[in-house]
């Protein structure tokens, strides 16, 4: 049986560590909490659950995790935000794996509890994600805020089971995360060299709450699925507007700057 790593990176996650660490403890070989200075009891908490506690300054989402993976023991993790946690189905499934660990990494569907209700159509669901992977064969990349695992060699298996995100408490908390990570996005577009235009602006939010409200059934989730919907579109709307105005500012220092357009 393979040895097992669950590896946190946390923030002031005093409300929602517990929840994480108990969820994963039945088959954890070692938990790895890298904290980003948190002045909460984050730390204090994840220590009394027999968490290995690091910090270290926060340096992108995607910068923190790959640092937190380098802390873990074991080769194989299983990667987790401090909002997530394990139900008991995909516990079996993890338990299961251990075994023999016969690919280099499996997905599993997360699960978004939104204001208190578990939302299960639209964008956020099944979210299928890669968190159970052999660090020697897989990372984080992507664009910051919207990480992702890739696998270098291999193709991943699917587990049951899902990972419980609990996210947004009220509407408040999800409009002001949509400042702050379209803020991020765009950044991260505007230094790959990626550009947007008007058309995207416009079309890209009409599309995006199309698609989680009607095409992907998000209104089967009444009334918070429609609010989701309008919030992916306001992140897009946001995300766009954001990088609109960053190449226009840049355009106007570097006026022979070339770029490629983003979806």
């Amino acid at each position: 049986m393979v040895q097992l790593s669950v590896v946190i990176i946390t923030f002031n996650e005093e409300q929602q560590i517990r929840r994480c660490i108990e969820s994963v403890s039945s088959f954890a070989d070692e938990i790895v909490i890298l904290d980003s200075h948190s002045t909460d009891r984050t730390t204090e908490i994840a220590g009394s659950l027999g968490a290995i506690v690091y910090s270290a300054p926060f340096a992108g989402y995607i910068e923190q995790k790959n640092k937190a993976l380098s802390l873990a023991t074991h080769p194989h993790v299983l990667c987790l935000d401090a909002d997530e946690a394990v139900d008991d189905t995909l516990r079996t499934s993890i338990l299961t794996v251990k075994s023999d660990f016969a690919k280099n990494g499996y997905t599993m569907n997360r699960c978004t509890n939104y204001c208190g209700q578990f939302i299960r159509h639209g964008s956020w669901y099944p979210d299928r994600k890669l968190r159970l992977f052999d660090k020697r064969k897989a990372s984080w990349g992507g664009d910051n805020p919207h990480d992702k695992v890739y696998l270098q060699e291999g193709e991943a298996g699917h587990l049951p089971g899902d990972i419980l995100h609990y996210s947004y408490n009220s509407i408040e908390e999800h409009v002001t995360q949509n400042n702050k990570f379209s803020t991020i996005s765009a950044n991260a577009l505007l230094n790959r060299g990626k550009r947007t235009n008007i058309f995207k602006v416009l079309f890209n939010p009409c599309w995006a709450f199309v698609n989680s409200y009607i095409i992907r059934l998000g209104f089967l989730d009444g009334f918070y699925g429609f609010i989701i919907a309008a919030n992916i579109a306001h992140l897009t709307l946001l995300k766009h507007s954001k990088l609109f105005q960053k190449q226009k500012r840049q355009l106007h220092r570097e006026p022979n700057y070339v770029a490629t357009t983003v979806k």
